[in-house]
């Protein structure tokens, strides 16, 4: 995080934590550079984002004041819901102006060209600013290997479908895993088998073993953040991920749809290890601004570049979007926004481990460790009935995910749990929550 990102974040924790009251006046731009240690440039540019989103006002010749905006939306609304259950972005921190701003802006640069069908590989110059903007993610590709999809999910699709230069049909697939797209692969009577993963990583043996086989063109992994686990492999477990593919001539199709929300050390995708062109990475858009927006980028290696333009085939994302989305990265406000959720959401997920350190001291829940960007994984007793506890849950008003979905339909080797999500539950609702799903596990377990 540069400098003025990491003061503007500073800033809009301290509104949000009440350091200051509607009406009190912010230190000078002169005081505040002593205060973060930057430059007064910094502040003035930090303060001047600060009046822009509405967060302060300023009168002349006398300084900056605080406005009524200075704490965290709770999700949840009127209705005292707490959710943990939906995956959607939290839309009470979605920045309306700005984005209204990029759409303006798109629309006065591209003028008429946005109302027509477009390329179908994307905007070309959204292409070109996400060579960039990939490379922040140790992705480093050209423009030309760069698709944009209508959502990740179609990138999903067209994988599933189209031929592959082995000629095999079968898919790999993590279990638990991706919930929409292991119904989808059934539903369209695809080959697919899966392999056991757990809040501890995978079994590479294993792995190199299914690999090994030779019936597999694709193994769809969501290394980081993982849904429904929030759990990530390790360094070593990419790397070998990156070897095993190319050993056995096997695609992987790396999911890093959190790519954005993750707080704390580095990370190198699975890609970032590829020598030989056998990684396919996906980025969602959907996490950091808003599902509705249906953009992601794939970037696809260069032996299945034709098969996947050929079964893409047409214009089906809007260019007006890709185009307010170029505008959005460019001029900074991607990187801001992508900064104050990775913080908001961090502070959400401490919470959740603080809960459980306070209500969960039978241990009845084992809580998925070192867990980041939205999804922690409680993994119950074998006695809890998971129909029950989630329908005891919903009478309290906390909604949960149980974890069955996220197997395919044949899967006996089943971990009960429940999925919790932080992006829609607000900081205020989860330590109560969590006492509550304590409560109904310690109740459902003496039955």
């Amino acid at each position: 995080m540069n400098k003025y990102h990491q003061v503007l974040t500073e800033m809009e924790r301290g509104m949000r934590e009440g350091q200051y009251r509607p009406g009190d006046k912010l230190p000078s731009v002169r005081r505040a550079a002593e205060i973060y240690g930057c430059s007064i440039s910094t502040i003035l540019r930090a303060y001047g984002e600060l009046e822009r989103t509405h967060m302060i006002y300023s009168i002349p010749q006398s300084g900056y004041y605080m406005v009524e905006k200075a704490e965290e939306p709770e999700a949840g609304g009127s209705s005292g819901e707490t959710d943990f259950a939906s995956a959607s972005p939290d839309l009470n921190v979605f920045p309306y102006l700005d984005f209204q701003h990029c759409l303006n802006k798109a629309i006065d640069q591209y003028k008429y060209h946005l109302f027509t069908y477009g390329d179908a590989l994307g905007l070309d110059s959204l292409r070109r600013t996400l060579v960039a903007h990939l490379a922040e993610y140790q992705v480093f590709a050209k423009a030309e290997r760069i698709l944009i999809t209508s959502g990740i999910q179609q990138a999903l699709e067209i994988l599933a479908r189209m031929p592959f230069p082995s000629g095999r049909t079968d898919i790999l697939v993590e279990q638990p895993g991706y919930d929409i797209y292991l119904r989808y692969l059934e539903a369209e009577g695809l080959p697919v088998s899966g392999i056991r993963r757990s809040a501890a990583g995978i079994d590479l043996q294993e792995l190199e073993e299914r690999l090994a086989g030779g019936r597999f063109k694709l193994f769809y992994t969501m290394p980081r953040y993982h849904n429904p686990l929030g759990t990530t492999y390790s360094a070593e477990e990419r790397r070998a991920i990156a070897l095993l593919a190319a050993k056995y001539d096997v695609y992987i199709a790396e999911d890093d749809y959190m790519a954005d929300l993750g707080i704390g050390r580095r990370y190198d995708p699975i890609y970032a290890y590829d020598q030989t062109s056998h990684v396919i990475y996906l980025k969602s858009f959907s996490k950091i601004i808003f599902p509705g927006l249906r953009l992601g980028a794939v970037v696809v290696p260069e032996p299945l570049l034709e098969a996947f333009r050929a079964y893409k085939g047409y214009t089906d994302t809007s260019l007006l979007s890709q185009a307010a989305l170029e505008v959005y990265i460019k001029n900074g406000m991607y990187g801001h926004h992508r900064h104050k959720l990775k913080a908001m959401y961090a502070a959400r997920i401490r919470a959740v481990y603080a809960a459980l350190r306070r209500h969960n001291t039978e241990g009845l829940i084992e809580a998925s460790a070192d867990s980041s960007g939205i999804y922690i994984q409680f993994k119950l007793p074998v006695t809890v009935n998971l129909e029950r506890l989630v329908r005891r849950l919903g009478e309290r008003k906390i909604r949960v995910v149980p974890g069955n979905g996220f197997y395919l339909s044949g899967e006996r080797n089943r971990d009960k749990f429940l999925r919790i999500s932080i992006s829609r539950a607000g900081l205020g609702q989860i330590d109560e929550g969590i006492r509550a799903i304590v409560e109904e596990v310690k109740r459902g377990r003496g039955r």
